[in-house]
Formats: structure tokens, sequence, C-alpha cells
């Protein structure tokens, strides 16, 4: 009896701590937010009443934590020091989810100030929203990071003189993906930068709008492994570079360096004409794979230009063939001579570059019915 007593207090010690629920509000009732990332446990939540916490910042220790904002989108404004000088909130390690909350007005002396700083380990974002921010999110260069962003907002960079203020900036990390985000007025730097290993982007709106003055709208300066499915990236008239896609500007770093772009629309709102896509081949492996299928190219611009690689079913014609781009609608008019004419990934033997979702206004995506005939572009209705 004495062993199993014994034995069973053992099993008792060995069980995890029931996960604790913190609740937090903007006037500190019933609790202050940065009290609870410091006293949170692994495995907790910590949920945010909605309104605008100002000067609350904090780091993320925890090996696994959820924050998560309840009802309208609470935000977190920043004031005085950020947390260790780096950002509204640092995720040092672990597994964390963030979850409908905003980030706004992130500075710091080294004008690299950011809503969130990723530095390892595993980071989910869903419904989150960067306004005003030096950087938006902006990640370490662990290799072993990995970054998945879902329905979320970055826009309105910070106007600081001489300053690169990318909206996303992914450093040398194991993988991002982002899914059914919105990105527009940005600042100088690009909307979104990755030096990841690998990079998905599916379904996202990058379209700078007429106030922004973006550089490049995706950069992939270290080529990598990169997919670009479904996306509407259209540089706006106040755009500082020519280039809409970039990939290898700044040479390799991963053995793997594919690129392949597939039912992108792919503006160019300058007068002068566009680099839809510039690759500096002499800056990667001579195998390097390029593939574009099914892209639609509106404006003036080059595309295939200089580029190796395989190109079958893109488009190219002028904004009118569009709804109403203006209004941010970018499917093909209803008689568009394009509509229909896409080819058939499959048959080339990429199945995983046929859409299954479309970019849906606000934020967010909608699944996508495969049409009776492909059309190319990111929208099919």
């Amino acid at each position: 009896m004495r062993l199993l007593i014994a034995l069973c207090c053992c099993l008792l010690l060995a069980l995890p701590a029931a996960a604790r629920s913190w609740l937090v509000g903007p006037d500190g009732q019933p609790g202050r937010l940065s009290d609870a990332l410091r006293d949170a446990a692994d495995g907790d939540l910590i949920e945010l009443k909605p309104g605008r916490y100002v000067g609350e910042h904090g780091v993320l220790r925890q090996r696994r934590l959820t924050l998560r904002g309840l009802g309208e989108r609470p935000e977190l404004l920043a004031s005085g020091p950020l947390a260790e000088d780096k950002a509204i909130l640092v995720v040092k390690h672990g597994d964390i989810v963030i979850e409908n909350i905003g980030f706004r007005g992130a500075r710091t002396i080294d004008r690299n100030g950011a809503g969130i700083r990723f530095e390892r380990g595993r980071l989910l974002l869903r419904r989150c929203a960067f306004f005003d921010n030096e950087k938006g999110l902006m990640t370490s260069n662990v290799g072993d990071a990995e970054l998945i962003v879902e329905d979320s907002w970055f826009g309105d960079g910070a106007r600081v003189d001489r300053n690169n203020n990318h909206l996303l900036y992914v450093g040398a990390i194991a993988s991002v993906s982002v899914r059914g985000s919105r990105f527009h007025r940005g600042a100088t730097g690009h909307l979104f930068k990755s030096r990841a290993a690998r990079t998905w982007l599916g379904y996202n709106l990058f379209v700078d709008g007429p106030q922004g003055i973006a550089s490049y709208e995706v950069d992939l300066p270290n080529g990598g492994d990169a997919t670009l499915i479904g996306n509407v990236i259209a540089q706006g008239p106040g755009s500082e570079n020519r280039v809409v896609v970039a990939y290898g500007a700044e040479g390799r770093r991963w053995p793997l360096n594919r690129l392949r772009l597939s039912h992108n629309t792919l503006i160019n709102e300058l007068l002068t004409p566009a680099w839809f896509l510039r690759v500096w081949h002499g800056k990667l492996p001579a195998d390097t794979e390029v593939l574009a299928l099914n892209n639609l190219l509106l404006g003036g611009g080059v595309f295939e230009l200089g580029v190796r690689g395989r190109f079958d079913g893109n488009r190219s014609g002028s904004r009118e063939l569009l709804l109403d781009p203006d209004a941010l609608d970018f499917a093909l008019q209803p008689g568009a001579r394009w509509r229909g004419s896409a080819v058939e990934p499959q048959r080339l033997g990429a199945a995983e570059l046929v859409p299954d979702a479309e970019f849906q206004l606000p934020i967010g995506t909608r699944p996508l019915v495969a049409p009776a005939g492909w059309s190319p572009g990111a929208l099919q209705r």
C-alpha cells in the first residue's frame, strides 16, 4: 500500500500544472498586461479586454503561451522605452499564439522599433494589426524559427527620414507563411521582405495605394524556396523603386533556391515601366529554378526579361480589364478577353500551384471552387 501511494504521488507530481487564464484590461482592471506577461506560466492564456493599452510592453519568455484579444481588437500603443529597447512585445523562445491584437507607434533610437520582435521558436499570428511602426514585425536570424501569419493587417509604415521601415521583415529563419493578409501605405522600405529558407505567400493583398511610398512590394534578397500563389501585388504611383517582386538581389544563403509564382495579379501604377519580376541570376546558383504560371500583369513593364525559367499562361493588359481597382476589386471584368485562358498547372506537374482560396476584403480568404476554365490572376469570380 505504501508503495502504491508513493507511486501515485510521483505520477501526480509528474503531471503538468493546469493552465491558468488571465484577464487584463486597458485600465489595469482586473489586471495589467505587463504583470500577466511576467507571471504567466507555460501553457497559460492571457485575454485582453477591448481598449487601448498605452505603454504596456513586455517580454514573452514562456515556452507556450496564448495572447488573445476579446471583442473589438485591443490595441497596444507604444509609449516610452519599449521592451528591451526593441518592440512592444518581444518573443524570446517558445510556441506562441497571438490573436486579435493591434500594435501601433513603435519607435526606438536605432529606428528598428517593432510591434513584435520574434527571436526564436514558433510564432502564430491571427487577425492582428500593425500600424505606424518603424517595423511592423521583425524577426531574428535564428535558423530554426518559424513564423505563421494569418488574416492580419500591416500598414502605415512610420515616416522616419533615411530609414527602411519594412512592414514585415523576416530574417534568416527556417520558414514564413503569410495567408489572407493585407499590406499597404509603406514608407521607403518594402511591404514584405524575407530572408527565410522557405517563404510561402498565399492569397494576400500587397497594394501600397496612392499614399504609399514603399520600395519593393515583395523582396526575397537571399533567394530560398519561395512560393507566391493567388496574391494581388500592386506597386503604387509613389513607389521609390520600379521592381515589384525581387529575388536574389543579395546572393544565395540557402541550398535550395526555387521561385514559383502562380495566379498572382501584378500591377504597376507608376508612369514609367516596372520590373514585375527581377531575378539576380548572377548572384544565385546555376540550378536556381523559376516557374511562373497564369499570372496577370497590368500596366507597363517587363516580366520575363532577363529571367531564366519556365513561363506559361501569363497574360498582360491594362487596369481597365479589372472591375474596380480603385475600390480594391481586382477581379476581371465579365467580358475580359483573358477569362478562361489559363493553363492547367496539373499538366505541368505543379498541382500544388492550383489556388484553393482567394483574398477577401477587408481581411482574410474565402474558399475557391475550381471553375470550368481557369483565368490568369488572383481572382476567379
